[in-house]
């Protein structure tokens, strides 16, 4: 599956950056510079839902005790970090032509850098136990108190008075053309399919080094060395 998804994602990046920065018209108000919302929202909203999922997996893990759900938290991990230090890069790249200054201590920037640190901290948390075990349950504690941390982002606007604007985007309707909503769709269905392929990519990873002494795994092995394969 991983090549396809690999391939369905990589089209979508090209044909959404093509609609969002030469078929999208310019904003009225902040001109050419809105385009970098075509990178910056989707990374945005899949930083939070990854996180979910993630504490939703580890959850699983915790309560369950089934080791493929532990993995898959972990393999979506980075991919969430890199999510959200894109939606932090982005973000100011926007904000320093809009706002004037390439940072500001906003509420919503402020708990983004917060679920950045997370990531980084569920990582590294992770790799600092030996025992795979105790580094899934030690790992999906903190996943799980961390994602109280999400709710916070998407309401923040809300809740305070900040400089970052509300959602365009409302179930009422939105202001936006319709080239940008579609581009925004295909941009944001890329990097779903991007984080899919990621999280096949390193869960299979994971299970062959966890298994890497059962018998099956080095069968596999010696079955792809020949061809010059290393797993």
């Amino acid at each position: 599956m991983i090549p396809w998804f690999a391939a369905s994602s990589a089209l979508l990046f090209i044909l959404g950056l093509y609609m969002g920065f030469f078929v999208a018209p310019t904003d009225v108000q902040q001109s050419e510079a809105y385009r970098i919302m075509f990178i910056h929202v989707p990374v945005s909203i899949l930083s939070m839902l990854i996180y979910l999922i993630m504490a939703g997996y580890a959850a699983l893990g915790l309560i369950f005790n089934t080791r493929l759900s532990a993995m898959m938290a972990n393999a979506l991990a980075p991919t969430g970090a890199l999510f959200a230090f894109l939606s932090l890069w982005t973000g100011a790249l926007w904000g320093k032509p809009m706002w004037g200054a390439w940072w500001v201590w906003d509420a919503r920037l402020t708990s983004e850098l917060i679920l950045l640190f997370l990531y980084l901290g569920f990582i590294a948390l992770h790799a600092s136990i030996d025992d795979p075990r105790r580094a899934d349950r030690a790992s999906a504690l903190l996943a799980i108190i961390g994602s109280v941390n999400v709710p916070i982002i998407y309401f923040s606007v809300q809740w305070w008075n900040t400089l970052h604007q509300g959602a365009t985007i409302k179930l009422t309707g939105t202001s936006m053309h319709v080239a940008m909503q579609q581009s925004l769709l295909v941009m944001f269905l890329a990097c779903w399919l991007y984080v899919i392929t990621m999280a096949l990519l390193r869960v299979r990873s994971i299970i062959l080094e966890r298994e890497r002494n059962n018998q099956w795994v080095m069968e596999l092995t010696e079955t792809l060395s020949p061809r010059g394969m290393k797993l």
